[in-house]
């Protein structure tokens, strides 16, 4: 599994994590936020009329209403990003990690608004009459120049399609139910397959009636799932109060310099806390990836200026709404900077040759250069021997990021005693039956459960982040596998659409007891191929984009004369 794991991290390293990729992702954002106008504020108030049916009309084609393509959406991209990935930035970055989620977001708002009205244009029937569309229908269908001559893409079309069956997996697939397991194993005891085995036969029960069945689902469920999440969120801020300001001035006092070293977080820099909020913030709201356009283009709607206006909306209630409220709750509470007792993940645990301690200042100072700007380190490579459970050997057990304490180790007859083989500061088990456990930082739903759980709710917090969880995290289960059975058609025909729904199915029930790491690995790397050829191809119509804004509200002004716009 490390192996694995290494390989999956030098290939996101050179797309996701690539040091350019979120300035590919804000540039596109920032050059049409400029373009077009600041359409995120001037069309807010227009979009909300647009999603209560205020313009309406009676006919329009397509399988769902404004609100419900609206709710697919977000039941797309309100998930584990929102508990797990806001987490994992702050871990990883800092509180200023969470600045650049909401930067990302305010931008992704016209990102999304372009790429949603250039898939509703050029939307398509499929061969049973289902409305199909997304990315690669305009890619396909659309007239792209570059410099006065004519392009043919496509073929980005069907690389696009492709890499959305992939990230169907790794963004709305894996990671989901891998969050959903792991928190309902640490809030309730029970086993992560279980609950994998239990949710994919209800996920295949709802994914196979098509969209007609996940829209009615989601539009229950995304209100439900809000109102349970937010209530929590706020009960534990509330209780931290005092915390309240601190964490505001921290989120923003250190985003030009990176976060200071403090509890068991041992810092990060500029370069990190960007990277790393850019990519949640991505994986958060989806704006650029390409997705929401696929569900928005099922919307009922005669003018696909109207529906890009609808996605909107999307990153300003998933990122900067919720992911702020989780932000805040898991800085108000302290409980992102301690560590915390739990069981170690071999693809987190580096064996480092020598003794450090973090409450020396040169020490400490190494070890962020170590695993804040890659500087070089001696890893351990030899026996570890173990005694009654504890490590005998010289070495510095990191792990999560920090340095493990009160570390114990344990096989199937309780604490073990004999030698581990470590190669390059990997602990090598053959049979997987041994088991580290101490004291470290902890990050994704786990991290978010504690924060929970430092309230006056107490232990009830726990339920709290379970339950939305579930809910967050299954919806968007659902809504990844519309978007991947609408790739299937485009690459195959509706009729291997089956066979795609029950690999997905398959897959979601063995994610469940994956490993976490590898997990997140992998969606970074699905996430940044279905970003690329994307932000390509709206760059390209970007002409085409803002005279179909014009146009737009030349007809606007002639259907509803007595309508104020905000032109």
């Amino acid at each position: 599994m490390q192996t694995l794991n290494d390989f999956l991290v030098l290939i996101d390293s050179y797309i996701g994590s690539a040091v350019w990729f979120p300035y590919a992702l804000l540039g596109t954002g920032l050059f049409f936020t400029f373009y077009l106008g600041f359409p995120q504020l001037r069309y807010f108030g227009h979009a909300l009329k647009i999603v209560k049916g205020k313009f309406d009309r009676t006919g329009d084609e397509g399988d769902a209403s404004h609100f419900q393509a609206l709710a697919t959406a977000l039941s797309g991209t309100v998930g584990t990003g929102n508990i797990g990935g806001v987490a994992l930035a702050i871990h990883l970055g800092g509180p200023a990690a969470l600045f650049w989620m909401l930067v990302t977001a305010f931008l992704g708002m016209t990102t999304k608004f372009v790429e949603v009205t250039l898939s509703h244009k050029y939307r398509e029937k499929d061969e049973t009459g289902r409305i199909a569309g997304g990315p690669m229908y305009y890619m396909k269908n659309a007239e792209f120049k570059l410099f006065g001559k004519k392009l043919n893409l496509a073929w980005l079309g069907g690389i696009f399609a492709f890499a959305t069956i992939l990230s169907s997996f790794g963004t709305g697939n894996l990671p989901q139910i891998n969050q959903i397991a792991s928190s309902i194993f640490t809030s309730f005891g029970i086993e992560q397959w279980i609950t994998g085995a239990v949710l994919a036969v209800i996920l295949a029960l709802v994914i196979l009636g098509g969209i007609t069945r996940i829209v009615k689902v989601t539009e229950k469920l995304v209100p439900s799932m809000a109102i349970i999440y937010f209530i929590g969120a706020l009960a534990v801020i509330a209780t931290n109060y005092e915390n309240i300001w601190p964490s505001i001035v921290s989120i923003f006092s250190d985003v030009f310099t990176g976060s200071a070293a403090v509890g068991g977080f041992l810092g990060a820099n500029l370069a990190f806390a960007f990277n790393r909020g850019v990519n949640r913030g991505l994986f958060s709201n989806e704006a650029g990836q390409g997705s929401a356009p696929i569900a928005h283009a099922a919307a009922k709607a005669h003018e696909p200026v109207s529906e890009g206006m609808v996605a909107i909306l999307e990153p300003f209630i998933d990122t900067i709404v919720i992911c702020t409220l989780t932000g805040l709750v898991l800085l108000s509470s302290g409980a992102w900077k301690d560590k915390m007792p739990n069981q170690f993940e071999y693809t987190e645990l580096d064996v480092l040759t020598s003794k450090f301690d973090e409450n020396k200042p040169e020490d400490k100072q190494k070890l962020y250069e170590y695993l804040v700007e890659g500087q070089g380190m001696t890893q351990y490579t030899g026996e570890l021997k173990i005694e009654n459970g504890v490590v005998m050997s010289d070495v510095t057990l990191v792990h999560a990021r920090s340095i493990a304490d009160n570390v114990k180790v344990y096989n199937a007859d309780g604490l073990y005693t004999g030698t581990l083989e470590v190669a390059n500061g990997d602990v090598i088990d053959p049979s997987s039956a041994v088991v580290f456990e101490g004291e470290s930082l902890v990050h994704s739903a786990p991290l978010t459960i504690e924060a929970f759980k430092r309230s006056f709710l107490g232990d009830w917090g726990q339920y709290i982040v379970s339950l939305g969880l579930v809910l967050f995290a299954f919806s968007t289960a659902i809504s990844w596998s519309y978007y991947g059975d609408r790739a299937t058609t485009y690459l195959f025909g509706s009729k291997y659409i089956v066979y795609y729904r029950l690999l997905y199915v398959t897959g979601f029930f063995f994610a469940s007891f994956a490993d976490t790491t590898i997990i997140w690995t992998l969606s970074g790397i699905t996430i940044a191929l279905m970003t690329l050829p994307n932000l390509a191809g709206i760059l390209l119509l970007h002409d085409e984009m803002k005279k179909t804004v014009k146009d737009y509200w030349v007809d606007f002004k002639n259907d509803w004369p007595g309508e104020k716009t905000p032109e």
